[in-house]
């Protein structure tokens, strides 16, 4: 089945921040994410999951281990697990972008 925004479940999360399960398996999970300007996740790992995000749109700041990345339309980014990370949106726009987990990230979520 074709999935987008219109007909995937969605979820918010963190008061503002959308979130989309394009695919939802306990080896692999793509979600599709908003972020409005000002809001930031966060700072967390995953014991197991290993995470790419990658930007569709907008530009976004990622923190890995206290270290500062700009993520632009096309950028990616790879978070291996017991990486503490956190994304914000800093910009005057929303970004949207794609975070793929293996295994899922769901219930493998540690809040520092």
């Amino acid at each position: 089945m074709v999935k987008n925004v219109l007909n995937a479940e969605h979820y918010i999360w963190g008061g503002l921040c959308d979130g989309w399960h394009l695919l939802q398996h306990d080896d692999l999970s793509v979600i599709q994410e908003r972020m409005p300007p000002g809001t930031t996740e966060q700072l967390h790992l995953h014991e197991k999951s290993r995470q790419v995000f990658y930007i569709l749109s907008g530009s976004a700041q990622m923190e890995m281990e206290g270290t500062p990345f700009t993520l632009r339309t096309g950028d990616s980014i790879s978070v291996a697990p017991g990486q503490a990370h956190k994304i914000s949106n800093n910009g005057a726009e929303d970004v949207h972008f794609l975070v793929i987990s293996s295994p899922k990230s769901h219930g493998d979520r540690i809040n520092l």
